[in-house]
């Protein structure tokens, strides 16, 4: 399920050890000079397992030309410094930074303001499109979430427990393209175990550019949470790991979801389109699933069980706790624990919702509660009579309670 390569620990425990070292004086160049060879042997550790890794041979290239640059010898201690921080108040933005890298302050007063959109993915997975359409789907492999002008972002998900179907993201590779005099192409990638404060060079900001800060990371919580902020071209991103697995949230503005040179490709990623109706699950299943899994144990071989059995009652009482309003994250709370067993799916539901709150632009539109599933990808739920819809969800429901 997950890669022996650990080069990105290498990068995250260099960049830790350093995160201040452009302020020290040349008295500390060998404490960072330290560092760069504690570096230099945890690359060498795992060199055999990242043969065929582009940031690993990225790192050790980038390693070479910093002991040429601080004229650090190979040979001497490699136990991890710890250097100072930076001083209170720094936060190593330039004032002078190009008005082309902020979007927001490159309009001008008299344009209209930009429009943003939400992307989130979590759990068994859950998708919430820019369109605010969700859905959960299979996905298993390798799948492209965002592939426009500016960025590429590509998640794996695998199987959550042997011969389910239920699956989870356990790598996200984030690609930030080079944009003019603002930053260099960057690349951001997390699996299982790893989630790193770094961008896969060691970096935290967008390169040697005149506005290279206008992309940087930052980390909220060590190994749980990270936000990535391309200003450029105003997106803010979230990474977190919870649990095992990974979740993704994005805030993008529609004139940078929507560039792309090809528009034909423009369909494959999900973020847009959402997921091919042949990898979609429809939540009304779950029950009669349930039942047919309960026979086939009775009359033949067992079929995976996860570790913690939840009954449908429980499932709702355990996801009542931290999502209170029966939406579809509640609902993708519950149908991930009857699915996997695992508590960490309700907090994958849970953040997934908190960073919904935080990135959404339309503070009316954060709970969904419609069956999208059904709809095409941008649509909205059926307009009419709100009576009658609150009919038809009362049936539906209904319905729900005659399967159990």
């Amino acid at each position: 399920v997950t890669s022996p390569c650990k080069i990105l620990k290498c990068n995250s425990e260099f960049w830790a050890a350093t995160s201040g070292s452009h302020h020290l004086g040349t008295e500390e160049a060998p404490e960072f000079c330290t560092a760069l060879r504690a570096y230099a042997h945890c690359t060498r550790r795992t060199a055999r397992t990242c043969r065929g890794d582009l940031a690993y041979h990225s790192a050790v290239h980038g390693i070479d030309d910093l002991m040429v640059q601080h004229n650090c010898s190979k040979d001497g201690p490699t136990s991890q410094p710890r250097l100072r921080t930076l001083p209170p108040g720094d936060s190593q933005e330039r004032s002078d930074s190009p008005e082309i890298c902020h979007y927001e302050k490159s309009f001008h007063k008299h344009s209209a303001a930009p429009n943003y959109t939400h992307c989130g993915l979590f759990g068994d997975p859950h998708l919430r499109t820019f369109t605010d359409t969700f859905q959960t789907c299979k996905v298993q492999g390798a799948w492209p979430l965002i592939d426009n002008n500016y960025l590429n972002v590509q998640v794996t998900n695998t199987p959550v427990l042997p011969g389910s179907t239920a699956t989870a993201t356990s790598k996200l590779t984030i690609i930030f393209k080079s944009f003019q005099e603002c930053v260099d192409q960057k690349v951001y990638q997390a699996e299982m175990d790893e989630l790193p404060a770094a961008f896969a060079d060691g970096s935290k900001n967008g390169g040697d550019k005149h506005g290279a800060n206008s992309l940087k990371i930052t980390e909220k919580v060590s190994g749980q949470h990270i936000e990535i902020q391309a200003k450029y071209i105003g997106t803010t991103i979230v990474v977190r790991q919870v649990g095992r697995y990974l979740t993704f949230a994005v805030r993008m503005p529609e004139e940078v979801v929507n560039a792309v040179e090809d528009r034909d490709s423009q369909g494959l990623y999900l973020c847009l389109r959402g997921c091919p109706l042949n990898q979609q699950i429809d939540f009304q299943t779950i029950r009669s699933a349930q039942s047919t899994e309960g026979r086939a144990r009775r009359k033949g071989p067992s079929l995976p069980v996860p570790p913690e059995a939840f009954t449908y009652e429980t499932a709702t009482a355990k996801c009542r706790e931290k999502l209170p309003v029966e939406d579809l994250y509640f609902q993708s709370c519950v149908f991930d624990l009857l699915t996997t067993g695992d508590v960490n799916f309700m907090l994958a539901a849970y953040y997934a919702f908190e960073d919904v709150k935080m990135l959404h632009s339309n503070k009316d539109k954060l709970h969904l509660y419609e069956r999208t599933r059904d709809l095409a990808p941008g649509n909205t739920a059926p307009s009419g009579n709100p009576h009658a819809l609150w009919v038809v969800l009362l049936c539906l429901s209904q319905c729900w309670l005659c399967l159990l």
